[in-house]
């Protein structure tokens, strides 16, 4: 059994806070755990936790594979967290800077994914589960091993990983000579390469000067954080919904967007089975991103005579966006408003940008990664936005 004491400190970063308060206590023998309300980041000096875990290429990696390595750089991050997607290609620079000069670059993920609302997967189209991992990892090129910890998080805890990205940095003998952010600014001018300065100094046989920065990004998503995502799950499906008539005209304004909002409409039926099919995956969608400057819009094609069963299916499927029921069965009318090339099939979506652009078309069912890629490419993945 080991101990944590836990010091103050806090980490502030575009109104995402993490308070370390408390201290606990993990045991290394329990094959699942609940995971600690607070942390506390591995003392300078302190030797290089062991770990066992799972890489995106499907091997299981140990510390002692990096036993050879002069310096050795573990850097905690993640697929959601915004700055921490803004250090991806950082990561990659790095990794391709120092691999041939004898240092290692590990990344591991920390979060339960469990332990993340939907709200939090605002900027990014992938959640924080092994899966997924691999393929943010295929996406981004990363040559680097990608290590997840989402299972137990014992190896989170135990280095004290507070946000996404934190990073540590040991020497050869695998004592921690620097712990911190990565540089000094995830979307601006840089001004303090502190990752760079660390390791080039370890390399050199000199002191870090700087042994220990704040850190900032995305809180790590302990597993205590689960009964959060569980009520903000039960607070949207609380949310009913409602429906309202729409003519041809106005979804030719719809089609126009003349709004500051990325928008995603979706046509669609309840006599229609892929539509009915794909509904809570736009529902997820919806939830995802409306936060930003998103809105999702349904119309419905059930006729007027047959709102009252359209409108208990929205019910039912919680989709609480804005949603329309075309007052016309003439859809050729409906399809010259809203997108001409529409060659007719149901369900049919379509991603509009402000001033009407389409980025994103299909009829039949969406795959829900590619229009999650397709949005967040046009809102951002990180807070350069902001």
């Amino acid at each position: 059994m080991v101990n944590f004491f836990v010091e103050n400190l806090m980490m502030w970063r575009f109104g995402i806070c993490v308070v370390s308060v408390s201290a606990i206590v993990l045991s290394s023998s329990c094959a699942c755990w609940s995971a600690p309300k607070a942390v506390n980041a591995l003392e300078i000096a302190a030797a290089a936790p062991d770990f066992e875990l799972p890489g995106v290429d499907g091997k299981t990696y140990r510390l002692s594979d990096f036993a050879g390595a002069k310096v050795l750089v573990v850097v905690f991050t993640c697929n959601h967290c915004p700055t921490a997607q803004a250090y991806e290609e950082r990561l990659n620079r790095l990794h391709a800077d120092y691999q041939d000069r004898g240092v290692a670059l590990v990344a591991i993920s920390p979060n339960d994914p469990k332990a993340v609302r939907l709200d939090e997967l605002g900027y990014t189209d992938l959640g924080d589960s092994l899966q997924d991992m691999k393929v943010r990892a295929k996406d981004q090129g990363f040559k680097f091993p990608y290590l997840y910890d989402g299972e137990t998080q014992q190896a989170s805890a135990a280095y004290g990983a507070l946000a996404t990205p934190h990073v540590f940095i040991f020497d050869a003998s695998k004592r921690l000579r620097y712990a911190g952010r990565i540089d000094d600014s995830d979307v601006g001018v840089v001004k303090s390469h502190d990752t760079r300065d660390a390791i080039d100094a370890l390399l050199s046989g000199r002191p870090v000067a700087v042994e220990r920065t704040r850190v900032f990004g995305c809180s790590t998503k302990w597993s205590d954080k689960r009964p959060s995502a569980v009520e903000a799950l039960k607070r949207s499906n609380a949310e009913r919904a409602s429906l309202s008539t729409i003519d041809a005209a106005a979804v030719k304004e719809l089609a126009r967007n003349d709004t500051k909002n990325l928008r995603l409409i979706n046509v669609w039926s309840t006599w229609c089975g892929p539509c009915v099919a794909e509904i809570p995956q736009l529902v997820t969608i919806h939830r995802m991103y409306r936060r930003r400057r998103f809105e999702m819009i349904t119309i419905s094609l059930d006729g007027v005579k047959d709102r009252d069963r359209a409108l208990k299916f929205l019910d039912e499927k919680h989709v609480s966006s804005t949603n329309y029921l075309f007052d016309s069965d003439d859809y050729d009318k409906l399809a010259e408003a809203l997108d001409p090339k529409w060659p007719g099939p149901l369900p049919y979506t379509v991603l509009i940008a402000p001033g009407g652009k389409v980025i994103y078309r299909k009829h039949d069912a969406v795959d829900p990664m590619q229009l999650k890629k397709a949005i967040v490419g046009q809102l951002g993945r990180t807070y350069a936005g902001r």
